[in-house]
């Protein structure tokens, strides 16, 4: 009687453990059908059920079920015991019609509550067309379907080339598939011996596809089993038609062939084969048009939809004291080409370059995220300053139209803090500790040596030597003051020189980017593509910000071009500029060979040095 009553509670606790579970009630179904051809839905609930209430299965012939089965399981882990239990419940439908239909959810009972399932989509796909051979249906032993067995046809497997628009702006994303599609022949491997095209023209930016799934498409009137193998987003560079060229596929299939008959097995079961299949998805062209005219003079190469916002670190300071101000761009396009804006800070700020960081998604539908940049300045005098607002233009793919994004104007007010020098508030952006001058040779006593015989003088011999100790002594002041004033002269010439930031920039340019170019040599040799094309455009905007006196953040192609054309530069030597500052920019992004690197290493050295020569 013991032993019961312990198993009974040990059945109540297990019954509990199990009602206690969160109950489950799923369907699931094929997402793509064929009409006519019969398929199964199928409803599990992870507990015991009754009175299961299907939806009316509109559009869908019900041919069987429900058919209901259980199962159950019980593992120790650890000492652990876990236990699992199913109950499922099949139907066996046939769709009547081609379209998308939604079956509704059903309604079942555990215990004394009841639960409603998910709804099912599913695509109807029609019936494959009849295939005839000279106006007669093919038969399973005609002289064709031998020849089938052995060749793969050209309708049996392919590749297609799916680009999501074939008229786009310039910058304008779009996505490209190389797609395969199977019917009626066994894939047994998908190789990795494919050349894709270079797509000249275009940036792009490759999307991770992971595991290749296959499905049901309808096509040309047959369906297919299909799968994506490749998946990019293309960024067109320039106006025009560009043509993307072929791109070329191996598969292994597994092919079933009929030869001589050596038993009644090989006769019943058929032997097979391993065949490679060279598949070629076809060139495209994309009809790119170029962005229209009277771009914003703050548009920043931005193609998409965009958003922007700031905020400032407090605009209750003191001198010395530092602000920070962050500027968030967030949208979809072409985030990664976007050139960060630059501030216009007051006179009398120490500003430093900004800091980015990028947070940016890749799928299908595009790149997005947010761009967010975070400016550093030093107040260095006090007083009421103005920060102006930050416009960012960019090009609006729905409104096909540019449009402007504005920060907020920011009040500061800097009071006077500890280590701010007296004066009238003239500031200038870069300081020099001015060191105290002092006169030499005050702290000097000079002895004046005598014999023996020179105890007794003469009044006139006295005066003598009075003079010439006068002029001894006037000529030991003079001369230290004379040096004393030409070190002033040069070590004022000194400050001045150090104060002129831009000019010590300036004679320091080519010797910087030798030293960029040095180092971009080493990553070049060491083949580090991403880091040598940062080095390179380092190397040539920081040469032309400290040659042309203008700040990193602000420089741009076209602000360039014009200060080079003021400085009569020809136009093939601004030309070579544009042209290296591209490359470097882009081809972070697309795909490059070691000779290209040499190649650009090589123009970029040519324009330092041709720049010099110019003495812009």
């Amino acid at each position: 009687m013991k032993y019961k009553v312990l198993f009974l509670a040990l059945c109540m606790v297990h019954c509990a453990s199990i009602m206690a579970e969160e109950v489950s009630f799923q369907a699931s179904a094929p997402s793509q059908v064929i009409v006519s051809k019969p398929f199964q839905l199928t409803y599990s609930v992870n507990q015991r059920a009754k009175d299961l209430q299907a939806p009316e299965f509109v559009d869908f012939d019900h041919l069987a079920g429900p058919y209901t089965s259980q199962s159950s399981s019980t593992s120790f882990v650890n000492g652990k015991r876990s236990s699992s239990f199913t109950m499922t419940f099949t139907y066996t439908l046939m769709p009547t019609k081609e379209g998308t239909f939604t079956i509704a959810p059903a309604k079942v009972t555990v215990g004394s509550e009841q639960y409603a399932s998910n709804g099912v989509r599913i695509k109807v796909l029609p019936a494959d067309e009849p295939t005839t051979n000279n106006g007669q249906a093919s038969s399973p032993n005609s002289s064709a379907q031998r020849e089938a067995e052995v060749s793969v046809g050209k309708e049996s497997i392919f590749m297609r080339t799916i680009v999501t628009k074939t008229k786009v702006h310039e910058q304008e994303a779009l996505l490209l598939s190389y797609r395969l599609y199977f019917a009626g022949v066994d894939v047994a491997q998908f190789t990795n011996n494919t050349k894709i095209p270079e797509f000249k023209g275009f940036l792009k930016q490759e999307i991770e596809i992971g595991e290749i799934q296959t499905e049901l498409e309808h096509y040309n009137g047959r369906n297919y089993q299909t799968a994506t193998v490749y998946k990019t987003l293309l960024y067109p560079q320039h106006g025009g038609d560009i043509t993307i060229d072929p791109a070329t596929f191996e598969a292994v299939l597994r092919v079933q062939t009929r030869q001589q008959v050596r038993s009644i097995f090989d006769d019943f079961f058929g032997s097979y084969t391993n065949v490679t299949k060279a598949l070629t998805a076809p060139a495209v062209t994309i009809h790119v048009q170029s962005l229209p005219t009277g771009k914003p003079a703050s548009f920043a190469g931005g193609v998409g939809q965009f958003t922007m916002s700031s905020a400032i670190s407090g605009t209750e300071l003191q001198t010395n004291d530092a602000v920070t101000i962050k500027i968030d761009i967030k949208g979809s396009g072409n985030m990664k080409l976007l050139k960060t804006p630059a501030i216009d800070w007051p006179e009398g700020f120490e500003a430093y370059d900004p800091k980015v960081t990028n947070n940016f998604k890749t799928t299908s539908s595009g790149v997005s995220g947010t761009k967010s940049i975070e400016y550093l300045a030093i107040p260095r005098a006090s007083g009421d300053y103005v920060i102006p607002a930050v416009q960012y233009a960019y090009f609006d793919i729905d409104s096909k139209q540019y449009k402007i994004l504005t920060t907020p104007e920011y009040k500061l007010h800097i009071a006077k803090g500890a280590n701010e020098p007296e004066g009238n508030g003239s500031v200038v952006q870069h300081y020099v500790n001015k060191e105290d001058i002092t006169q030499f040779a005050t702290d000097i006593r000079y002895i004046h040596a005598t014999s023996n015989s020179e105890a007794v003088y003469t009044l006139s011999a006295k005066r003598s030597i009075l003079l010439q100790r006068s002029g001894l002594n006037t000529m030991l002041y003079v001369i230290p003051a004379i040096l004393t004033l030409i070190l002033l002269i040069v070590f004022r010439k000194q400050i001045r020189e150090n104060a002129d930031q831009a000019r010590v920039r300036y004679k320091k340019a080519n010797k910087v980017a030798q030293k960029r170019l040095k180092n971009a040599q080493k990553l070049l040799l060491a083949n580090d593509k991403k880091a040598f094309y940062e080095e390179i455009e380092r190397a040539a905007l920081q040469y032309l910000s400290d040659r042309l006196s203008i700040p990193t953040a602000e420089l741009s192609k076209d602000t360039i071009s014009d200060i080079l054309r003021r400085k009569k530069v020809s136009d093939e030597l601004i030309a070579a500029v544009n042209q290296v500052l591209s490359t470097a920019e882009f081809a972070r992004y697309a795909p490059s060979s070691d000779s290209e690197m040499q190649s650009l290493y090589d123009q970029t050295t040519t324009l330092i040095n041709n720049l010099e020569n110019q003495k812009i």
